[in-house]
């Protein structure tokens, strides 16, 4: 059984910092990427970055780029986004999930894409004060 589990969140006062941790087990293939999205109330679903288990190519959205840095361990399971000089339009719940999707043919792969996304672990909460 795939699981994610997402933990990390917080409290912090704009210019912060917060290290989200996203903990799977279960994953049936070792080669996927691990995606952290994020949702804010009345906002739709983002991805922010990405991270690919192969060869740990990275993404990031243009408004977390040089803020936040994603990285991978993979004798620990644990995928973790570094987030600093959190703003307040931070302010979210923050989901990881994992996408094969070599599974489509490695052509048919956007790191933002969720509906592409397989599996989904529980959002952690962040919160960002000005």
């Amino acid at each position: 059984e795939v699981q994610l589990q997402a933990s990390g969140g917080g409290s912090v006062q704009a210019g912060g910092s917060l290290r989200l941790s996203c903990v799977f087990s279960g994953l049936p293939f070792d080669d996927y990427a691990m995606g952290w999205f994020r949702q804010a109330p009345g906002k739709e679903r983002e991805g922010i970055s990405c991270i690919t288990s192969k060869n740990t190519r990275t993404y990031y959205r243009d408004s977390v780029k040089g803020r936040f840095t994603i990285s991978s361990d993979n004798a620990k399971n644990t995928v973790s986004l570094q987030m600093n000089n959190l703003k307040p339009e931070d302010t979210a719940d923050y989901y990881c999930a994992v996408d094969f999707f070599p599974l489509r043919g490695l052509g048919n792969f956007s790191p933002f894409r969720g509906d592409d996304y397989d599996y989904w672990g529980q959002g952690t909460q962040v919160t960002v004060s000005s």
